[in-house]
């Protein structure tokens, strides 16, 4: 299911990011990213805000499309009521979009979201956030949220922790390895003393053999012995 809805927003990103490539007005464009916050199964934007394409909203009476692209990428309701006065007014469908990203950043944070937080917040549905409501606890509890996009502070924020997490997985790498190596050298050594013991039991077995062959010759010189003596 996840694995699904990742395939489809990247198609959804191809498919954006092909037509501003290919628009060749700051009006079309606009318009292109009006379609793009709209639309109900894309919720992701940081690769459309990145397209040279867009910057040429920049400067233009269409500008504030390209801040409230911004704000679909990494921003709340909360923020775009704070900034209203200067972003185009929000399409039922943007609105309710915007819900929906508002209560992943809410996801990012905490697993227990509060019920006073979620009536201005939630208006989710299409799988991107799944959970239960606990009445008792007036709380809903997050089971899985689809991801946002990233600011800079938070990209940084994430390579470090994945550095971390890749340092700590060579150092155990390398613990597993010398763990391995002496098990090897473990091994050698038993290898050693079973072929030192087996080649003592077989000297052993030549010496008794040794003996016993020794042992039936004297009998035998003995018997010839007595025979020669009676004779």
């Amino acid at each position: 299911m996840a694995m699904d809805a990742e395939r489809r927003q990247a198609e959804l990103i191809a498919q954006f990011s092909s037509q501003a490539v290919a628009l060749s007005s700051a009006q079309q464009l606009a318009a292109l990213v009006l379609e793009a916050t709209s639309h109900p199964a894309l919720f992701a934007f940081s690769e459309l805000l990145a397209l040279p394409a867009l910057s040429m909203l920049a400067g233009t009476q269409y500008s504030s499309s390209l801040d409230l692209l911004r704000l679909f990428a990494y921003g709340t309701l909360k923020d775009y009521k704070n900034n209203s006065g200067s972003l185009p007014a929000l399409l039922p469908d943007q609105v309710r979009k915007l819900k929906q990203l508002s209560v992943l950043t809410l996801a990012e944070s905490t697993k227990i979201l509060p019920y006073d937080q979620l009536m201005q917040e939630l208006d989710v549905s299409n799988g991107i956030v799944r959970g239960k409501l606990d009445q008792l606890r007036r709380c809903f509890e997050v089971q899985f949220a689809a991801g946002r996009d990233l600011t800079p502070d938070q990209l940084n924020n994430m390579i470090e922790i994945l550095s971390d997490w890749l340092g700590t997985s060579d150092s155990l790498l390398h613990q597993i390895q010398e763990k391995i190596k002496w098990a090897d050298t473990m091994s050698d050594v038993n290898k050693k003393h079973q072929k030192e013991f087996e080649d003592r039991v077989e000297e052993a077995k030549k010496s008794i053999k040794k003996l016993n062959n020794l042992s039936r010759q004297t009998s035998t010189y003995e018997g010839m012995t007595t025979t020669s003596l009676n004779l």
